[in-house]
């Protein structure tokens, strides 16, 4: 597929980076030659230097014959102008636009009629989003929701004294006394799709699934706790920040934000009237123990520093703060990490982008397509939802009579409401939800995909 990026920033070079992997011809466009040098020194992609949203720009470009435009500049304006100018050079062109301003949240749906926008992204918001789901669920690092939140994957972190540590996938049920299926293991940089005799080692990342119900009891059989959040700390003042505090108000939680900027302290103070605002160095370990830092039951360490995001994060770790969730904008260096205290890690960037590439794989293959996608393993698996239709192969048949290629697992079938930890008889029928797990070289599109041919 051809695609224009508009933007080279750290969203744009995200996407260059995940289309680029996918195969697709890539074209971007930004008014910096450095910002255009660097990216054509590392991917294969086309450059044109200036203003996105010029006509002639967009035109050099090869607007019209260009399937898909994604306009991710750091200006709201010029991504809505580009996907206007865009439209008039190519009506039938799908268009992408990053509007990341609070003031243009309640009139996005508007805005998208208008500038005939065919999806809107706000990075931050969705960062935000996702952060106050694991909040309600303390105890995992991560948690991707699939079948209309009927289906989730968590992850979870073996630690050196973990009953898990040592043993094989086999005997976990036995050792959690619940039902669960870990559907992929993140090991020193690599995804692992494991069977029955597949050893499980410390500082392994699982990716499970299970019912709501069991994933609460394999927490507290492991004896993880799990206390209910009610008092934040969120470091930095940052547009994240105030989309955060906003969805945490609403759910009645006592919110604390701390911001060195006296300029944006004001301002947050009007806008967030339930929120503790404190104006104060969040890397002064005094500051933060005036403030009564280890009282708090989570954490949030949003600044626009990922080193002091880190060491922040690693000190209320040393604290003993239940839960920690680490902004970091370079999660490429996430292997480094691994082995830091650094609780969930979130990169608004990361999370954006996979819904785009969610959206271009859905216009491939309007026929199948996949519903819902999660990367896992920082990038190198995948969690693909699908629905049966009538072209899907091997319906009613057990599964254990079915030919699936390597390095794939059908980790969960739902039936209306109801979820099924799949088994060798297991079959899914029309209109069933099917989750499957992979790695990221696997190249499933559609559900027929995964059957050996």
């Amino acid at each position: 597929m051809k695609i224009i990026v508009a933007g080279g920033g750290k969203v744009g070079s995200v996407l260059v980076r995940q289309l680029t992997e996918e195969g697709h011809e890539v074209t971007i466009i930004d008014k910096s030659g450095d910002v255009l040098e660097n990216l054509m020194q590392e991917y294969d992609v086309i450059s044109v230097q200036g203003n996105a949203a010029s006509m002639d720009v967009l035109k050099e470009a090869g607007i019209r014959n260009t399937e898909l435009l994604i306009a991710a500049t750091d200006m709201d304006e010029v991504n809505l102008l580009t996907c206007l100018s865009a439209n008039s050079l190519n009506p039938s062109l799908h268009t992408i636009a990053r509007i990341r301003d609070h003031d243009y949240r309640s009139q996005a749906l508007n805005m998208q009629e208008l500038f005939n926008i065919n999806m809107a992204i706000n990075p931050e918001y969705q960062a935000a989003a996702e952060i106050s789901r694991l909040l309600n669920f303390p105890g995992f690092f991560n948690i991707d929701t699939f079948a209309k939140g009927h289906v989730e994957i968590v992850s979870l972190r073996i630690k050196a004294d973990s009953p898990l540590n040592g043993a094989r996938l086999n005997k976990m049920n036995d050792i959690v006394h619940t039902q669960v299926l870990v559907c992929a293991v993140q090991r020193s940089g690599s995804c692992i799709i494991p069977d029955g005799n597949f050893e499980l080692k410390e500082n392994d990342l699982l990716y499970i699934t299970a019912s709501t119900t069991n994933l609460t009891t394999l927490l507290k059989n492991l004896g993880i706790i799990t206390k209910k959040i009610k008092s934040v700390l969120i470091a930095g003042g940052s547009l994240l920040s105030f989309y955060l505090a906003g969805i945490l108000e609403r759910r009645g939680m006592n919110v604390t934000l701390i911001e060195k900027d006296h300029d944006r302290c004001v301002e947050l103070a009007e806008l967030l009237k339930n929120t503790t605002i404190v104006e104060g160095d969040a890397s002064s370990q005094s500051f933060l123990e005036s403030e009564g830092f280890e009282n708090f039951d989570a954490l949030v360490t949003l600044t626009g520093l990922d080193e002091l995001n880190i060491v922040m994060s690693l000190y209320g770790n040393y604290r003993k703060i239940p839960q920690i969730i680490t902004k970091l904008s370079h999660a490429e260096n996430n292997r480094m990490l691994d082995s830091l205290p650094l609780g969930s890690v979130i990169s608004p960037k990361e999370l954006v982008c996979n819904t785009i590439v969610r959206y271009v794989r859905a216009m491939q293959n309007k026929v199948g397509a996949a519903i819902t996608i999660h990367r896992i393993a920082d990038g190198q698996g995948e969690a693909i939802e699908f629905e049966v239709t009538e072209d899907t192969l091997f319906i009613g048949t057990p599964l254990k009579n079915l030919s699936i290629k390597p390095n794939i697992l059908i980790a969960s079938i739902t039936k209306g409401d109801r979820n099924e930890i799949p088994t060798g008889n297991s079959a899914f029928h029309k209109g069933d939800r099917v989750i499957i797990v992979t790695t990221k070289t696997s190249g499933i599109r559609q559900l027929n995909d995964i059957f050996v041919s």
